[in-house]
C-alpha cells in the first residue's frame, strides 16, 4: 500500500504503544570509587568591587629595615666579612630583605643570613658584592 511513510507511521504506532525505555542498559562500572563528574565551572563576575580602592604594600622597604645594629659584633663584621647587621621586620624574608636594602641604601646584596634573637626579634646579616665597601654604606647611614 503506502511506501516508506506507512512504514515509518507503523514503527511510530508501535513504538508509541510498545514504550521506547523498555531496553536500558546499566552502565558498566569499571572502578570502585566514585568521581564527580566535571562540569562547566563559570568564572566570577563580581557586580561590584568588594573594596574600593587596593590598600598600598603592607610590607614595603621602611616597614622590612627597622633599624642598623651597632653593637660590636656587627662592627667587627663590616670591618672583616663587608656584611650590614639589621633588625628587621618578624615577617619579612631573605628575599624582601635583600630588595629593601637595594632600595634604601642602593647597593647589592650577596646574600642574606637571618635570625631570631631570644627578645623576638629578627636579624639579619646582609653580606654585600665586593665591589661595595660596608664601611662606606656604613659611613652613609651614620653608623661610624
Amino acid at each position: 500500500m503506502g511506501g516508506r511513510a506507512f512504514e515509518r507511521a507503523l514503527a511510530a504506532k508501535k513504538a508509541a504503544l510498545k514504550g521506547v525505555h523498555s531496553k536500558s542498559t546499566r552502565k558498566v562500572r569499571t572502578s570502585t570509587h566514585f568521581h564527580l563528574p566535571k562540569t562547566l565551572r563559570l568564572a566570577r563576575k563580581p557586580k561590584y568591587a568588594r573594596k574600593s580602592v587596593p590598600h598600598l604594600p603592607r610590607m614595603d622597604q621602611y616597614r622590612i629595615i627597622r633599624s642598623p645594629l651597632n653593637t660590636e659584633s656587627a662592627m667587627k663584621k663590616i670591618e672583616e666579612c663587608n656584611t650590614l647587621t639589621f633588625i628587621v621586620d618578624l615577617k619579612a624574608n631573605k628575599n624582601q630583605i635583600k630588595d629593601a636594602v637595594k632600595r634604601l641604601y642602593d647597593v647589592e646584596a650577596l646574600k642574606v643570613n637571618t635570625l631570631i634573637r631570644p627578645t623576638g626579634e629578627k636579624k639579619a646579616y646582609v653580606r654585600l658584592t665586593a665591589d661595595v665597601d660596608a664601611l662606606d654604606v656604613a659611613n652613609k647611614i651614620g653608623l661610624i
